[in-house]
């Protein structure tokens, strides 16, 4: 899977936020699990799950607080 960008990210509802979420926890998991067998092919990997991880959190937080809502364009 690829990096998905931030304004992708923002177009997206929740349930599809929460359920990429959780894809990328897998991935990450799955990928630790690989480093502690192995050495990975794309180590840089791991580094790119958390960030879109916590683009994820960022987007989900400020939907929460109000500062910028989930699914609408703000161009």
């Amino acid at each position: 899977m690829s990096t998905t960008k931030t304004w992708q990210l923002r177009e997206m509802s929740r349930d599809e936020l929460a359920q990429r979420k959780h894809e990328l926890e897998e991935e990450h998991f799955n990928l630790r699990m690989q480093v502690a067998i192995s050495t990975l092919k794309n180590p840089r990997r791991l580094r790119e799950i958390r960030k879109e991880i916590a683009r994820i959190n960022t987007i989900l937080h400020e939907d929460d607080t109000g500062i910028r809502k989930i699914g609408v364009s703000n161009l």
